[in-house]
């Protein structure tokens, strides 16, 4: 649900001046009729899908295993939270790379080839002594997973037809990610119980059962674009990410020193670099042009705010429910399953929903419910003697809600009406935003609760963190009601 939400994608098309610009695409076109779907079609889901799983699977782990980690390691609430950034960093910043890889190469060959690299950095991660090496191997993690996840969502958009059969198969997916998220959690209180190392071992077992399906029914992809990958762009774009995320998280507690000065100007730089470098390049990573289409922008938003937003919420209310309440990690896992059991249960539905009301309701109802979710964690969180049925579960239930209605609904406004041979690039951009908001949030969230999750006796130390996640979520709702305003001021001045 991230995460991994890890998380947890979509849209790059060139533009030159010898191309002919594109028409934005309409986010109601009407739906071609459903088809059959056969067992090789379902087994390519299925496979695609247990990438997503995994993914999710992994962020919901380590998220619990968090307190667990830095009682063994010695690691500070800065540090920690860059075992959860570092991941996302090396997913989000490699994104872009991983999709116009994937369209370059073949799906196929990415996709093994960087579940490969997932497992070895997981078995890595379990074995390692030191906080910095954990670190290391989280972020060479992310970067296979930023390889895996968009050549996964390629593989669907290209094998399912736009409208009814897509909406449906991304509907499937995001069941694959609820589940993922649900099993981590009870999984990641059951071995943090025994040992967290054992977080980073389990999903190693997932990758060998992906590996032998993609082997088998994965298609090789004939129709591979022609072009180059631009790899300047991807430098300076997870540079200047690291850069940013360093100083956000540096600054709070240490000043603006010459350090963290020049790695503030340095974020500035390269990122100003990289905008320069997609206008001058052949094939860009980014097509600027991009930008002008507005369901697409609203979609990329929209995917920042869930994940920012949520990344943000899981890691305060894991460290405020085991260092403060003192939770045991089982405890606390099942507090939070409800959340992916609402995804699991509505999710293969969601499709339906967005056949008949278009994704820009859907979306709109799914930030609504974010922001209710952690409007009620707020104001009923921080009780004395808090009863979770009442404290705790409809803020969960609500956050569930948030994601069976929001996550397939992005998926698709930012994928309508792409050409096949750049849904890689495409599934790799909304899934880069929502990694970007959910790095830069975090850093902002930890650096918000400073030291409160090793003195804090109440919620009152973690509120500011809690506040800049309802604030993020607010954003996310009013910049995709801003399409509804598109809509009716036409209808207003004809009539």
């Amino acid at each position: 649900m991230t995460l991994n939400a890890r998380a947890c994608n979509f849209i790059v098309v060139t533009l030159t001046e010898t191309q002919p610009s594109r028409p934005e695409p309409t986010e109601n076109a009407p739906s071609h009729a459903p088809s059959r779907w056969g067992p090789r079609l379902w087994a390519v889901l299925f496979v695609a899908g247990l990438a997503m799983f995994l993914d999710a699977l992994d962020v919901s782990m380590v998220g619990v295993a968090l307190p667990s980690i830095g009682a063994e390691l010695g690691l500070e609430t800065a540090s920690l939270q860059w075992i959860v950034n570092g991941y996302i960093l090396g997913y989000g910043g490699l994104l872009l790379l991983g999709g116009r890889a994937a369209d370059l190469l073949g799906r196929r060959r990415v996709f093994i080839g960087a579940l490969i690299v997932f497992g070895a950095a997981s078995l890595v991660g379990g074995m390692v002594d030191s906080g910095e090496l954990l670190i290391a191997s989280r972020i060479v993690k992310g970067v296979a997973a930023a390889f895996t996840a968009p050549a996964a969502l390629s593989i669907i958009t290209t094998t399912f037809k736009q409208g009814h059969d897509r909406n449906k198969a991304l509907s499937i997916f995001t069941v694959f990610g609820a589940t993922g998220y649900a099993s981590g959690l009870v999984a990641s209180g059951l071995l943090t119980g025994v040992d967290w190392r054992l977080t980073f071992y389990a999903p190693v077992a997932v990758v060998a059962v992906v590996l032998v399906g993609a082997f088998i029914v994965v298609p090789k992809n004939t129709d591979k674009e022609h072009g180059t990958i631009d790899f300047a762009g991807a430098a300076l774009l997870t540079g200047g990410m690291l850069a940013a995320v360093y100083t956000i998280v540096t600054a709070p507690e240490t000043g603006f020193t010459a350090t963290v000065t020049f790695t503030a100007v340095a974020a500035v730089v390269l990122l100003a670099a990289f905008v320069l470098t997609e206008n001058k390049v052949r094939h860009p990573l980014v097509r600027l042009g991009i930008l002008k289409i507005k369901s697409i922008v609203r979609a990329n938003l929209a995917a920042m705010a869930i994940f920012g937003s949520y990344i943000s919420f899981q890691t305060i209310v894991s460290l405020y429910l085991q260092n403060t309440l003192e939770w045991g990690p089982l405890q606390m896992a099942l507090a939070l399953a409800p959340a992916g059991v609402i995804v699991a249960i509505l999710s293969p539905i969601a499709g339906r929903f967005i056949d008949r009301y278009g994704t820009t309701p859907m979306i709109i109802a799914s930030m609504s419910s974010f922001v209710l979710g952690y409007l009620w964690f707020l104001v009923r969180g921080g009780a004395a003697e808090p009863l979770y049925v009442v404290d705790y579960l409809p803020s969960f239930l609500l956050l569930g809600l948030g994601f069976a209605l929001g996550f397939s609904s992005v998926m698709v406004q930012a994928t309508e009406g792409i050409s096949d041979d750049e849904q890689g690039l495409a599934s790799g951009l909304v899934q880069t935003s929502g990694q970007i908001g959910g790095a830069i949030v975090l850093a902002i969230a930890t650096g918000l609760i400073g030291t409160a999750t090793t003195t804090a006796t109440s919620l009152d130390g973690y509120r500011p963190g809690l506040y800049l996640v309802e604030i993020v979520a607010l954003v996310g709702l009013l910049a995709s009601a801003t399409a509804l305003l598109a809509r009716t001021r036409p209808v207003a001045e004809a009539a």
